[in-house]
């Protein structure tokens, strides 16, 4: 065995699991880009002011689980634990918003960073599909990403997912809100941690799962009570098209969300199958967040989906997803001249788009036929001297047993037919 292990708290991902995951990734993305998003890649590490100011100091996010360092020439930089703040630093840097086509709308794919006590279904590193629509307000956006996400899931045959709809009103009737709530949250019998948030972000009290502060939250005054005529009428529109394009949700008044940017439409999707961490993915809008990072006022909304949760989601609900073979036919040549035409065979299926294999290294027959069980290919080809003087190759259909004499030359064009 190596000596070096993968760091606590992240995993590899090795065949034939890691199949499941770009299908994960592959499904989720499907949709965003059937609707007019495009692929946006950012670096896996940013400027740690930009979480700091984007998603919030006050936050678990950047105050305890950021990976943050200082580089050789003083930078201080921090592994993204997140997507949002890059994607539109990324879309300001490049005037995506200027070029007159709002929203400018864009999906992502990647690796995310948090140091968090690692356990079933929440790692130190995580991959995330996510998807965000910048520079425009409306609630038919909002509507729109829920809906995709919606989609997304059900394509991959998962049911057990609730989605989770509230309202944190915006900057007109939030603070009076926040003051209501911070009078009530500072009555209460509460450690020194829980108290500091509520001086910097009371909504996050709210989002605490520990029993003995959610048995001390009842009572506590509601958002819904405090929203304004606008959000109200915002958030009502968001919901009818929801229930107009058949998506279920449950509105949830105590959804906030762990991140400080959020206004607005916020949404969670959950899934009862996978314990304490249920939340496969969420999102919301976030109209203030490009002025925190120095931008322009541009109102935005998106989400991300956590590729590993959507996994274990799959795994709860006994889904097998149905995989394309890694490989379709299995080369298997006896000799020297074998070797170079049945290669020559397999190039060209490839070149043809056909999955294929070949035995490599100086395997007997034996041992070869026990690679092309293993690769899951569908037929095998097997050539010897014999073969080759008759210019014929035997064709071995894996599943019925059936063995046939194919010249070399059809090879390609009946197992073209024969693959569909």
């Amino acid at each position: 065995m190596s000596t070096f292990q993968a760091p606590k708290g992240t995993y590899d991902l090795i065949p034939p699991a890691s199949a499941v995951y770009l299908a994960v990734r592959e499904a989720i993305s499907a949709p965003l880009k059937n609707s007019g998003y495009g692929y946006v890649e950012t670096p896996g590490f940013e400027n740690v002011e930009l979480f700091a100011r984007g998603v919030g100091e006050s936050t678990d996010i950047v105050s305890k689980e950021m990976y943050a360092f200082e580089t050789k020439g003083g930078d201080k930089l921090a592994l993204r634990p997140e997507g949002t703040a890059s994607v539109l630093r990324a879309a300001l840097e490049a005037n995506l918003h200027k070029a007159g086509n709002l929203p400018v709308k864009l999906w992502y794919s990647g690796s995310y960073y948090r140091y968090e006590r690692p356990q079933k279904g929440r790692y130190r590193h995580f991959s995330q599909v996510g998807a965000e629509a910048i520079g425009t307000e409306d609630p038919a956006l909002d509507a729109e990403l829920i809906i995709l996400a919606d989609q997304a899931y059900r394509s991959l045959g998962l049911r057990d997912f609730r989605i989770l709809l509230n309202s944190l009103g915006d900057k007109e009737c939030r603070p009076v809100y926040r003051e209501a709530l911070q009078g009530f949250l500072r009555g209460l019998d509460l450690d020194e941690d829980t108290r500091r948030r509520i001086e910097i972000n009371p909504l996050r009290v709210l989002d605490d799962k520990r029993a003995d502060v959610q048995k001390q939250l009842v009572g506590a005054p509601m958002l819904r009570d405090y929203l304004c005529d606008a959000c109200k009428a915002y958030h009502e529109e968001v919901r009818e098209l929801l229930a107009a394009a058949g998506v279920a949700y449950e509105d949830d008044e105590k959804l906030v969300r762990g991140l400080d940017y959020y206004t607005r439409t916020t949404f969670e999707f959950v899934h009862d199958g996978l314990g304490a961490q249920s939340a496969v993915g969420g999102g919301g809008r976030y109209d203030g967040l490009s002025e925190m990072i120095g931008g322009p006022a541009l109102p935005s909304v998106g989400w991300a989906l956590g590729v590993d949760r959507t996994v274990l989601a799959l795994e709860a609900e006994g889904i097998q997803l149905d995989l394309p073979n890694a490989t379709s036919v299995f080369a298997v040549p006896l000799g020297e001249e074998a070797r170079r035409r049945l290669f020559a065979v397999v190039t060209e299926l490839r070149r043809a788009g056909i999955p294929a294999d070949f035995s490599y290294g100086a395997k007997g027959l034996k041992g070869a036929m026990k690679n092309a069980n293993r690769s899951g290919a569908r037929y095998t080809i097997v050539a010897g001297e014999r073969d080759l003087a008759e210019g014929v190759a035997q064709l071995k259909d894996m599943e019925s047993g059936e063995q046939s004499a194919v010249a070399l030359d059809d090879l390609v064009t009946e197992l073209t037919q024969r693959l569909g």
